[in-house]
């Protein structure tokens, strides 16, 4: 991956509210919904979503920072651990004694990274990973196909509804540990946020642009949700920032009820209409009405 910073449009001093804003503006314009069959905006919401998910992790970014790290979370140093003694060839008294050249090593893993507890433990019988996780695969589930650090490849099952920083466990499938038996390997999901939903627990928000005409008079519009779009009624006589929910249209999580949706109404102004305008200040002036207390006086 070239520079996150770089692929998000910002600069290095960037809060971490510039960073989501960044990352929502991008999303919603490369979102593979949006540019269908298009390979270029695929890869570009892609990288953009590396991008935001390596920089919105604060340990990840301070270490980028200080360099410490590159934009794959690669160590930019190697590691080493203790040998029992030195190899062929080593000398007894220099500083660098009781060292081998197949002491030194390189934990490198992109997308999934194991982490070890320092450089100079023994292998622990739980393996640790981070999994980048797409809003609806963690609504809806899924199957992911995994490479661990030995080699192998396992899929893993992601429930419905699962929550951001959620540990799945995987038993059996981590390193030995001093009595030989193998430990269990721990997957933490992040997140990705999506350009439409927010969640809030297992209920979902949704904000709603609609026309003034919508609005005053009432109407019916579809409306996404997790399982495809819906018909939501929109009573006459709707303020913006009204909220409706449609119920059970939220997340269904394994166990549980489902949540439910809520449509907040964002009203949207025609361009500029010079017959509507005249008659809304002939109206403002024979049928007038206050939406102000006196604590705005």
């Amino acid at each position: 991956m070239r520079d996150p910073y770089d692929e998000l449009g910002l600069k290095r001093n960037a809060s971490e509210a510039d960073i989501k804003k960044a990352y929502r503006r991008l999303a919603k314009k490369y979102h593979p919904d949006a540019n269908a069959g298009d390979t270029k905006a695929a890869k570009r919401f892609s990288d953009i979503t590396t991008a935001y998910d390596f920089l919105k992790d604060s340990e990840k970014r301070r270490a980028y920072d200080n360099g410490e790290i590159d934009a794959d979370g690669n160590p930019r140093m190697f590691a080493y651990s203790r040998g029992a003694h030195g190899g062929p060839g080593a000398g007894g008294g220099g500083p660098f004694a009781g060292f081998s050249s197949d002491d030194i090593f390189s934990d490198l893993f992109s997308g999934l990274r194991g982490a070890r507890q320092g450089p100079f433990a023994q292998p622990e019988p739980e393996v640790h990973y981070t999994m980048s996780l797409p809003f609806a695969d963690a609504a809806k589930g899924a199957t992911r196909r995994v490479s661990l650090n030995d080699g192998r490849s396992i899929d893993v099952k992601i429930p419905r509804g699962v929550q951001d920083g959620q540990v799945i466990r995987l038993r059996g499938q981590g390193a030995a540990g001093l009595d030989g038996r193998p430990g269990d390997v721990k997957i933490t999901v992040r997140i990705e946020p999506d350009p439409l939903f927010e969640r809030d627990g297992n209920n979902l928000r949704l904000t709603l642009p609609i026309t003034l005409y919508e609005a005053v008079l009432g109407a019916k519009v579809r409306v996404p949700t997790m399982d495809g779009s819906v018909e939501l009624n929109i009573p006459a006589s709707s303020s913006g920032g009204r909220v409706l929910r449609l119920k059970g249209k939220g997340i269904a999580p394994e166990s549980g009820p489902a949540g439910d949706l809520y449509v907040t109404l964002k009203i949207v102004l025609p361009p500029s209409d010079l017959e509507l305008e005249t008659f809304l200040r002939k109206r403002s002036i024979t049928k007038p009405y206050s939406v102000r207390g006196p604590e705005f006086d």
